[in-house]
């Protein structure tokens, strides 16, 4: 918004020339979400607590060191979403369609995630919205979205898969994109949603992630970067690095109250959002294997779940002493703060592992 009405008036003040440039409007984006976070934040955590009565609902069958977070409000992901929200309005270029395509899936998502931990709260349990819709729900998001995103990409890029350390490899997928795109968006969202069981430990690696991604989406959306790096370059792309910046904006403003011990919990409303929002992306910018590395992080924890299932589905013994992987090492006795330390450190060397394919090529 701001973009477009104070950049046409750069003729008259030189100084709002600024606003052309991407590396600004992208801190621009994450003060906003920042400063929005800290101002509408602790309203916010009031008004959960007021009204779910009794916070989040702790697993019966989960650690016993949980049972001290009962009360804790959940639904903090409401927070991140308004403050991206608002800040991608106010600084992305409103007639950018990937900007509107990344928005629409995580509102979206969000929304599935809110009818969820609202569920949740009210039948005061663990269930929520059943595995079946809430997986019906996101793919046919998901499914929309990857129609659109094709539309806006160019030849060849619409229904092609890139493939990291080839500089010009292009497997043509056809009719199966859709289906491809979907597994990357619903598995994003759910992966994220897997790791969050800790305060702090799925904001920061999404965070990281995004920072990632931002930096990636600037290069893919320069021809000139992408031409040197020699990546595929996609018109238009370099603008999500200013949605980006304001996810972790949001980030940082939610993890100032998720910080142990949490005054709220991210919840569904934010996980399944920011998951999605992260595959959404790496499909629009032609990086969706690059996600595995980057989000490594999250494809550990959902593998440990589905390792955990087949194991005692097919021998009755399990891999784990507890899953998702995080839970594991709580069961083996780590304090919560070294899981979440720990697994910073995780994804900080593999998002470092993500970057690194710009220039093996």
């Amino acid at each position: 918004m701001l973009f477009h009405f104070l950049y046409p008036l750069s003729d008259q003040f030189a100084v709002l020339n600024v606003f052309r440039y991407l590396t600004f409007r992208t801190g621009g984006a994450v003060i906003t979400a920042l400063v929005l976070s800290f101002v509408f934040g602790p309203a916010l955590i009031r008004t959960l607590r007021t009204r779910q009565n009794g916070g989040q609902p702790i697993r019966a069958d989960g650690p016993e060191s949980h049972f001290t977070k009962q009360g804790t409000p959940t639904m903090g992901g409401f927070l991140i979403l308004f403050a991206l929200t608002v800040a991608t309005v106010l600084w992305a270029d409103l007639t950018n369609g990937y900007v509107w395509a990344a928005l629409g899936v995580t509102i979206t998502y969000g929304a599935i995630g809110f009818f969820d931990d609202y569920l949740k709260v009210m039948h005061r349990n663990s269930v929520g919205l059943s595995p079946k819709l809430k997986l019906g729900l996101q793919a046919a998001i998901a499914v929309a979205a990857s129609l659109w995103i094709m539309r806006l990409l160019p030849e060849p890029l619409s229904t092609t898969l890139a493939v990291p350390f080839f500089k010009s490899l292009l497997i043509d997928l056809g009719w199966m994109f859709p289906a491809f795109a979907v597994v990357v968006m619903v598995g994003a969202s759910n992966a994220v949603n897997l790791t969050d069981g800790l305060d702090g430990l799925a904001i920061v690696p999404v965070m990281i992630a995004a920072g990632v991604f931002a930096l990636i989406a600037y290069l893919v959306g320069n021809a000139v970067f992408s031409g040197y790096l020699q990546i595929h370059y996609v018109p238009g792309s370099g603008e999500l690095a200013v949605f980006l910046g304001a996810l972790v904006g949001g980030g940082l403003g939610f993890l100032w109250f998720n910080a142990p011990p949490a005054k709220v919990f991210m919840g569904d409303t934010g996980s399944l959002a920011l998951g999605g929002a992260l595959g959404t992306i790496s499909v629009i910018i032609k990086h969706e294997l690059v996600l595995a590395i980057v989000g490594g992080l999250f494809v550990l924890e959902t593998v440990s779940v589905i390792v955990q299932v087949v194991s005692f589905k097919l021998t009755g013994k399990r891999v784990f002493r507890m899953a998702p992987l995080h839970h594991h090492f709580e069961q083996k006795g780590w304090a919560e703060s070294t899981i979440v330390i720990r697994f910073w450190i995780i994804a900080t060397i593999l998002a470092l592992a993500g970057l690194a394919t710009l220039k093996l090529r």
